[in-house]
């Protein structure tokens, strides 16, 4: 319905406007910043499609050579203005864009030069809603603009309650400005605190939402003219749309000091760009230290995400996998999807595409450091190594491709790979042999190597966390992962005990000596409740004993880590294993049996030894202490 009122029109909201509107004030949009973000973008799209209308209209040419947005702040009358000189709107288009909500005019231009043919070129909006965000800071909304090519200029004006009026203006220039009157805030803020009539304040969101859109952004004060000098907010460097070779090593460090504040120039970047049915953009960096949130659930993890070079959110977790939150940098698509706010990413196939090409391109970079400059990878992965890790078990797909980038410490010494260690192993060796605990300096020492080390077959020693999880069932190309740690676990190809050593466990047997130490440990509590069976062993060398594991070996600091979560282990399983051929075991064999109190002191001795040769600590280090002191007097 069209009311008149004097020279200007009132026009009523189509789709019961008032409510929407209350809608997307109070529950579209959570960040109230976004307002200026909007109609910066709004203002883009005018001038891009000032330009592509030129291409066909000479008439229009001469006017898309110089587009600039320009925002104009008044505190005297509590106003902002942003003003395009882009291709502006006629009375219809005002009274149907503005009048619709949510009817995109970029939307419908996008559609008509698909229609004719032609590119449709970087325009941004896509929902038509994004205007309607000017009402959550303002209580009233100007537009004046004049469409290229005519000599009309409208002005449409509204407070948001449900109407709008239309009537004819003065503008001599064809474009757009939208000006903002605020509410009435004590102390000049909104309800976040932010002083929007501050020039430092737009001048904050602006270089933070807008400041690789493609025309430069003026910021002035009301009365202040434009000088000669003066330099746009935003930097309009879009690194990632240029030719690689086009932008110096400087320009990257730069922009990578930009975007992660971050003092020390990254170790790597990856400049890469996706076509075909998702295009997009992205320049991603690999840090050269690690950051202090790496590990911390609620840090920094994410590369910043753009749509159309506007900035849409940071730290964006749908883009890369956890395994790679090291990753920094930018990823600039052009048609993701976006809820109506543009504020959230929507999940969808295109989201998983992008996520998968990014992931194969960092794996494939890192791969390329591996080869290319060794030296600089070892420090990344002595940075990084334990969180790309994690992907062995997030990202099965790709977990071929990560252990060939993995880094293992060696019980032989040094740093080794999975392909080094299958192209060394021993004759008749088909598994590859690890070994997990806290540290992979403590684990070098273990008894449980023993037999490995004198046998020259390598084992892998897994000090993070995380390798417990994939080790158990891991398998690179033909080889399983068997730990040392289980009971089962024997070199392959070892050759059968000598003479000398199956007399010695003989001896050991005929004098009943494991039955008195199944015994005695059957009446202790603790650490000896565990220990299922005791056996002599063909593993251990130097040391007189250790616990070995049946079924799948857990270590003890793998279940501390769990039950401290709150979650149930199942019943530990232990074997302890004695060598026959230790001076300490044969003097304990020969003890008399009408001791059996001195009996029990020695069999919680070995427990104990057995506890901290894994490095773990004693369960009562005051008693074990006492008891070793009462045998040793």
């Amino acid at each position: 319905m069209t009311q008149t009122a004097g020279n200007a029109e009132r026009h009523e909201f189509q789709s019961e406007a008032k409510q929407v509107l209350e809608l997307m004030i109070h529950s579209v949009y959570s960040n109230p910043d976004i307002f200026l973000r909007e109609l910066i973008s709004n203002a883009s799209d005018a001038i891009d499609k000032l330009r592509l209308e030129g291409l066909s209209d000479e008439g229009l040419s001469g006017l898309a050579q110089d587009g600039r947005i320009i925002v104009t702040v008044n505190r005297g009358e509590r106003t902002i203005t942003v003003s395009d000189n882009g291709l502006g709107m006629s009375r219809d288009e005002l009274v149907s864009y503005l009048g619709t909500i949510a009817r995109s005019g970029t939307k419908e231009f996008i559609k008509a030069m698909h229609d004719s043919s032609a590119s449709g070129g970087d325009l941004i909006g896509q929902f038509g809603v994004g205007f309607y965000s000017s009402f959550i800071v303002s209580s009233r909304v100007t537009v004046t603009t004049r469409r290229a090519g005519s000599d009309e200029t409208w002005v449409w004006d509204s407070a948001g309650d449900g109407t709008f009026t239309v009537e004819p203006g003065d503008m001599d220039r064809n474009g757009t400005s939208i000006t903002l009157r605020l509410r009435e805030r004590s102390g000049d803020s909104d309800d976040e605190g932010k002083d929007y009539l501050s020039v430092w304040v737009l001048r904050g969101i602006i270089k933070l939402y807008s400041d690789f859109v493609s025309y430069p952004i003026y910021l002035r004060e009301d009365g202040s003219a434009a000088k000669d000098d003066e330099e746009p907010v935003n930097s309009m460097k879009a690194l990632w749309t240029r030719p690689e070779d086009d932008v110096t090593d400087e320009e990257y460090s730069e922009f990578y000091r930009h975007i992660t504040h971050d003092w020390e120039a990254p170790m790597e970047r990856i400049v890469y760009r996706g076509e075909g049915t998702n295009e997009f953009h992205a320049l991603l960096f690999l840090p050269a230290r690690p950051p202090m949130d790496l590990y911390y659930r609620e840090g920094r993890h994410g590369v910043q995400l753009y749509i159309r070079r506007v900035f849409i959110m940071n730290d964006c977790r749908d883009l890369v996998p956890e395994y790679m939150r090291f990753v920094k940098g930018v990823v600039d698509s052009e048609d993701l999807p976006l809820n109506v706010s543009r504020e959230l990413l929507q999940q969808d196939r295109q989201t998983a595409m992008i996520k998968r090409s990014l992931t194969r391109k960092v794996l494939d970079s890192l791969k390329k450091l591996k080869q290319d400059r060794p030296d600089d990878y070892k420090k990344f992965w002595t940075a990084f190594g334990p969180v790309l890790k994690e992907g062995l078990v997030s990202d099965p797909k790709n977990g071929e491709a990560i252990m060939k980038l993995c880094l293992f410490d060696s019980s032989k010494g040094g740093k080794t790979t999975l392909e080094e260690y299958v192209g060394s192993m021993a004759e008749g060796q088909k598994s590859i042999y690890y070994l997990t605990g806290s540290s992979a300096a403590s684990l070098a020492g273990s008894p449980k190597l023993e037999s490995f080390k004198k046998r020259g077959v390598e084992a892998l020693l897994l000090g993070d966390p995380v390798d417990e999880l994939w080790a158990a069932a891991g398998k690179f190309g033909d080889h399983q992962f068997v730990s040392v740690a289980s009971a089962d676990a024997v070199p392959e190809g070892e050759p059968p005990a000598s003479e000398e050593e199956l007399e010695q466990a003989r001896h050991i047997e005929e004098t009943g000596f494991l039955a008195r130490i199944k015994d005695a440990l059957s009446h202790q509590e603790g650490v000896a409740k565990s220990v299922e069976d005791v056996k002599l062993s063909t593993r251990l060398v130097d040391s007189p004993a250790t616990f070995v594991q049946k079924g799948d070996p857990i270590s003890s600091q793998m279940r501390t880590m769990f039950k401290a979560m709150g979650q149930e282990m199942p019943e530990e399983k232990r074997i302890l294993e004695l060598n026959p051929g230790h001076p300490l075991i044969k003097k304990i064999a020969s003890e008399p049996e009408d001791d059996p109190e001195r009996f029990a002191m020695w069999s919680k001795v070995l427990t104990g030894l057995a506890q901290v040769a894994d490095g773990e600590p004693v369960e009562d280090g005051r008693s074990f202490t006492a008891t070793l002191t009462n045998l040793l007097l």
